[in-house]
């Protein structure tokens, strides 16, 4: 039954964009049906998509737990824990990771297959972080001691996104260096004139 779960959470997390155009649809629809019903506003609305994913992705980690040896409650839950989930969840992923002596490794679009392993996108784990972090608050738990939020977290999800953009060939880095680039220059042309004053 638990790898039936994990199953279906591994359809959820490589879901293709496509699923996102078929929520704008669904949500005008609704909007239409609801404006014509005005009467009907107590009852309760749907979960979106985004709540009905946090609520999943919430009760994937508690099974998680619950399966350790021993298992572990949510109030023993800590970072160390969080990471090994990231870990275990990347044997569902669907994005391609090559590795260094791969030889397309660095290539966006490699032109043959490789025995390159499967991982998670890191777009998915920071997104499943940001939900996670959120229901541990919803949940009761402090923001303090949010080990969604722990420093160790960022430093691993970073970690993962600086990998993947070298293995994908994905210029991340670049882009960043070029608006920080933009950014100086502007300053520098603020500074010159400042001083022409």
């Amino acid at each position: 039954e638990f790898r039936h779960h994990h199953h279906k959470y591994h359809q959820i997390m490589s879901a293709p964009h496509h699923d996102y155009s078929r929520r704008k649809d669904s949500n005008s629809i609704e909007g239409s049906s609801s404006s014509s019903r005005p009467n009907q506003q107590q009852a309760p609305q749907p979960l979106s998509r985004y709540e009905s994913q946090k609520r999943r992705d919430w009760n994937t980690f508690g099974q998680y737990l619950k399966n350790q040896t021993p298992p572990v409650s949510l109030s023993q839950c800590n970072c160390n824990h969080v990471l090994d989930f990231l870990r275990y969840l990347d044997q569902f992923g669907k994005t391609k990771v090559h590795l260094h002596g791969c030889v397309f490794f660095g290539q966006p679009d490699p032109p043959a297959p490789c025995t390159c392993p499967l991982k998670q996108a890191w777009g998915s784990l920071d997104a499943l972080i940001g939900r996670l972090r959120a229901a541990y608050e919803e949940h009761g738990g402090s923001p303090e001691t949010n080990p969604f939020g722990n420093g160790a977290i960022r430093v691993y999800l970073r970690e993962v996104k600086e990998c993947q953009a070298k293995a994908r060939g994905i210029p991340y880095k670049k882009k960043k260096k070029k608006r920080n680039g933009q950014l100086k220059a502007i300053n520098d042309e603020a500074n010159k004139g400042s001083r022409k004053r």
